[in-house]
């Protein structure tokens, strides 16, 4: 069944904002985008009255879930502080008080924002493979790296948060998109022995997602809270690159039990790395450890080594900022046209050798996993 834009208006046209008035009149809706049953929009409101409109985010999300032919709903609140001062408008006579009037004024009980932490149900281990900057094969090593932990016996999941640049549909040939399950939750895709998720199952391919950070942040924690991951020993997040809203609406929504960060051997790439890595430990997330990826290059036909982007900086690094070094991946075209084809190189050639690099990245990983993940 084909969903209209002129349904979902219908819909939120029911909704009441804090003060009353039909959520199409009051002003705060964006562009709403309905592209085959998945709806997305944003509220867009003053930081001050965020608060008392979060329940109305809700409410709407709710709302244009229950319309027939809707599979996916993002709402997100974007709240931003006006210029001028954060003194509310005074309250006319007679007239009904401003929204930041129901709010409180502290967080209850002084809260910092990692109180918003729960675990997901099912799930032992939440693990963010992330870098400092685009380019460095993060999509690649994350995939790979999750079946390096399947390899060990591990039930894994990988959920594709890179917003913008969603990889994991073109690594895994996935083209089919996920459907809802009786509690209107999305089932996973199964591939190579992997539950999977990515935004590029909802979107097509070509698709440029001009999503405000608070968009981000909704589509990121509905992927993570509204998936059926089932019972996983570990979740594997493919991370944008950066240090932005993403990774801390991670931190901040899911006890991550341990960061990756993928670096190549260059400075410029190791200095971004580093941002990532401090990123992390600023909020209370442990490191993993680096994987140095691109460490050399392996000629396919005579198997001479190049140390093109220099090599060794990653162990360098991890050994100065007291974090393990996890090891080393070549560039090499085998790895390159297998995620090309969506055959990552752990599945296509198990027995090769950088289906063993990849496995014993997983090792490293899964022995400092070893207390809270059950046993395999």
């Amino acid at each position: 069944m084909s969903v209209t834009q002129q349904q979902v208006l219908d819909c939120l046209a029911r909704v009441m904002s804090p003060r009353g008035t039909a959520l199409t009149n009051a002003n705060v809706l964006s562009a709403i985008t309905v592209t085959d049953g998945k709806v997305f929009f944003s509220i867009n409101v003053d930081a001050a009255e965020a608060r008392a409109w979060e329940s109305v985010r809700a409410q709407a999300e709710n709302a244009v879930r229950a319309i027939p032919g809707v599979s996916v709903a993002m709402i997100a609140l974007t709240a931003e502080r006006k210029a001028g001062g954060a003194a509310p408008a005074p309250r006319p006579a007679g007239g009904v008080p401003p929204a930041s009037a129901h709010r409180h004024a502290h967080p209850p009980g002084g809260q910092s924002p990692m109180a918003r932490q729960a675990e997901i149900p099912g799930i032992s281990a939440v693990i963010a493979v992330a870098s400092g900057k685009g380019g460095v094969g993060k999509s690649t090593t994350a995939l790979n790296l999750a079946l390096g932990l399947r390899d060990l016996g591990l039930r894994v999941g990988l959920l594709d948060a890179d917003i913008y640049g969603p990889s994991v549909p073109r690594l895994t040939g996935i083209r089919e998109k996920p459907q809802l399950n009786d509690d209107k939750k999305m089932v996973p895709l199964q591939r190579f022995g992997l539950s999977i998720m990515s935004i590029g199952f909802l979107v097509e391919e070509d698709t440029a997602m001009i999503w405000r950070g608070p968009m981000v942040m909704s589509a990121i924690t509905q992927m993570l809270r509204d998936v059926a991951w089932g019972t996983l020993d570990v979740l594997v997040v493919d991370m944008p690159p950066g240090t932005g809203d993403a990774q801390l609406t991670l931190a901040q929504n899911v006890p991550l039990k341990g960061a990756v960060i993928i670096s190549t051997p260059q400075d410029l790439s190791l200095i971004d790395a580093r941002r990532g890595l401090a990123m992390f430990k600023k909020v209370n997330v442990p490191v993993l450890g680096i994987v140095e990826n691109m460490s050399y290059f392996q000629c396919p036909h005579c198997g001479t080594r190049s140390d093109i982007f220099g090599h060794g900086g990653a162990r360098h690094e991890a050994e100065k900022l007291g974090v393990p070094f996890l090891g080393e991946i070549p560039l090499h075209i085998a790895i390159r046209t297998a995620s090309d084809s969506g055959n990552p190189v752990v599945e296509s050639e198990p027995d090769g050798p950088h289906a063993a690099i990849y496995r014993a990245i997983g090792g490293k990983v899964r022995e400092q996993l070893q207390g809270v993940i059950a046993a395999a």
